[in-house]
């Protein structure tokens, strides 16, 4: 029994938590046992009809699970069936289920687990800036790493910080010290830098120098000047790259020089412009966007950062475009960028033509994506097919707050960079992706994105058919009573848990509201037994959300546990579904019993 006290002189108390199987469960059992016990032969059975396991997938099972040791000795009751179907050994998407895709395709054939201002250990203004964040996103499988490079207050070394901002800085060489000790801790494929230079010659020859001396001969270095093609994860494996804008190399010419001694001196932003600097920028994106002209885009967009053509589309381009100082920038440094950033010049029409001879990375906000999504759909597709496209979240961000990735992937983006401080939704989903291929942090594209040929290009808004039909059946869960204290969600009494259920992909597959379980009121166990039906076009760039709540009358109904997971990746059968905190933590024995199934059409 478990006793709340209701005021100060009355308790009430509740049965205790029943730990048996639900019902649907045990009639399971029955089925697929006898006399009360589940021999071998039964359990295979059952793992051949129910989880539709190969028969190598039998044998591995029987083998491996601790819980299956009983087997072999007196069978199985049905406790111990219900122990074995609520084990990580059962996982809907089994944690370590190992690199399986092919990764000898070129770098562009691949979403890749990305980050935006790796750095920064909370908001965009204000945060203190570290490499402890970036240590957590390379441990968490992040293969892009994105440090902003600014001069120090004295000009004689390179700081890491959100520029003309209140953050604080951090020394670039131990930004590249901890990635270098924690780079291949997750995965051994390659880690990114992404750097936004906003540096002097004489500061890039010494970035330079840091990258070589640090990374020694792990730091890929291209033998040409420009790629045709990109390598494959497979040959870049324990590789370090770099990605930049290549710097100018200006040419002295009467024309751009008052006088033979007239230099441009690189201006550190004193603490004013880093105060200042964000809230001006702001009001200058809200008064360019009382210009928008609404025709043009049938709906006005409400953040301020509107946009009405190409020529506006190449405002967003660019995060920032950095200051370049004046005098030829050091060879050496221009030789390191393994991954040319392009520079803008001319429409977005002009920006995704494909050279043959030359592949390279383009960088477009997440505002510039939903427009160019909506006008260059299929150009964008056919631009990621052998070059890479990066989106990061619009400058009003300033919480850390992010976007939803899909767009981005459904358009063939590889790099959708996220604030991976931050939480939320977004976020789930990214977590969600990255759990496919083993974690290992590069997932590769559907084929339906790489086929390139003209009259085939994928349309993620045309009407596609029905491909699959995803059953989801939610029978119960336990786990809370014992990481959270019993007054945690409800004071006077056990929680009230429901569940809810929802796809996120292309648009045609995407819930518009999450399905949701029935209430069980006051009850640590609850047992829902309730199924749900998906339909799906693109299977490939579907994700499965799940979330437990728990119901409070008179207040916002309190988190109880979430999870996103691949869909292509799911084991169909009676699995079990680990939850995680609201920052994709795990939580240590908070788990969902279901079963999941696949009808194809």
């Amino acid at each position: 029994m478990t006793t709340y006290r209701v005021c100060f002189f009355f308790r009430r108390q509740y049965g205790a938590a029943s730990g048996e199987a639900p019902e649907a469960i045990q009639k399971v059992f029955e089925q697929y046992s006898e006399g009360g016990v589940m021999r071998e032969q039964e359990l295979r059975r059952f793992m051949k009809e129910v989880q539709k396991e190969s028969g190598a997938g039998v044998n591995d099972a029987i083998k491996e699970s601790k819980y299956l040791k009983a087997l072999h000795k007196k069978g199985l009751s049905v406790d111990e069936f219900y122990r074995y179907l609520f084990s990580d050994d059962n996982a809907a998407h089994p944690s370590h289920p190992g690199v399986y895709q092919d990764m000898t395709a070129p770098l562009s054939h691949y979403f890749i687990y990305t980050g935006h201002n790796s750095y920064l250990t909370g908001n965009q203004l204000s945060s203190d800036c570290s490499d402890v964040p970036i240590i957590k996103a390379l441990r968490r499988g992040v293969r892009v790493i994105e440090l902003d490079l600014w001069p120090n207050e004295t000009n004689n070394n390179v700081d890491v910080l959100h520029g003309r901002t209140l953050t604080t800085p951090v020394k670039l060489i131990k930004c590249l010290r901890s990635i270098k000790e924690h780079a291949f801790e997750a995965s051994p494929y390659p880690v990114i830098i992404t750097l936004e230079d906003h540096l002097t010659p004489n500061l890039q020859a010494k970035v330079a120098k840091m990258l070589t001396k640090t990374f020694g001969n792990i730091l890929y270095t291209p033998t040409l000047e420009s790629l045709e093609v990109f390598p494959s994860p497979e040959e870049l494996k324990m590789k370090i790259m770099i990605s930049t804008k290549p710097p100018k190399e200006y040419l002295e010419s009467k024309t751009t020089m008052t006088s033979p001694t007239t230099t441009t001196s690189h201006k550190v932003p004193t603490i004013c412009d880093r105060l200042f600097y964000p809230i001006t920028k702001f009001f200058e994106k809200e008064h360019e966007g009382q210009k928008v002209d609404e025709e043009a885009w049938s709906e006005e967009v409400s953040d301020h950062e509107a946009i009405t053509n190409d020529h506006e589309l190449n405002e967003h381009y660019q995060e920032e475009d950095p200051e370049e100082g004046n005098g030829k920038p050091p060879i050496k440094y221009k030789h390191l960028i393994a991954i040319a950033a392009k520079k803008m010049q001319g429409d977005l029409t002009e920006a995704l033509k494909i050279d043959p001879h030359k592949v390279t990375r383009l960088s477009l906000s997440e505002l510039a994506l939903e427009k160019a999504a909506s006008s260059h759909g299929t150009e964008l597709i056919r631009f990621t097919q052998r070059n890479l496209l990066r989106i990061f979240p619009k400058g009003t961000r300033v919480t850390s707050s992010n976007y939803k990735p899909l767009l981005g992937w459904m358009h063939g983006a590889q790099m959708v960079a996220l604030n991976m401080q931050g939480y939320g939704k977004p976020l789930w989903l990214v977590h969600g992706m990255f759990k496919a291929n083993g974690g290992c942090g590069y997932v590769k594209k559907p084929d339906i994105l790489l086929n390139d040929d003209p009259d085939q290009l994928f349309d993620p808004k045309a009407t596609l058919p029905l491909l699959k039909t995803l059953k989801v059946r939610i029978y119960t869960g336990d786990g809370w009573r014992f990481d959270f204290h019993k007054s945690h969600f409800d004071t006077f009494s056990p929680p009230d848990f429901y569940a809810r259920v929802g796809i996120a992909g292309v648009p045609v597959d995407t819930s518009t509201t999450m399905k949701q379980t029935k209430i069980i009121n006051d009850c640590w166990m609850p047992v829902w037994d309730e199924e749900f039906e998906f339909e799906l076009r693109v299977p490939e760039l579907a994700l499965l959300r799940i979330e437990v709540f728990e119901h409070d009358v008179s207040d916002q109904d309190d988190f109880a546990g979430q999870t996103c997971l691949p869909v292509w990746e799911l084991r169909t059968g009676i699995r079990s579904v680990s939850l995680c905190d609201r920052k994709g933590r795990p939580l240590k024995s908070v788990k969902l019993l279901m079963h999941f199934d696949f009808l194809f059409h």
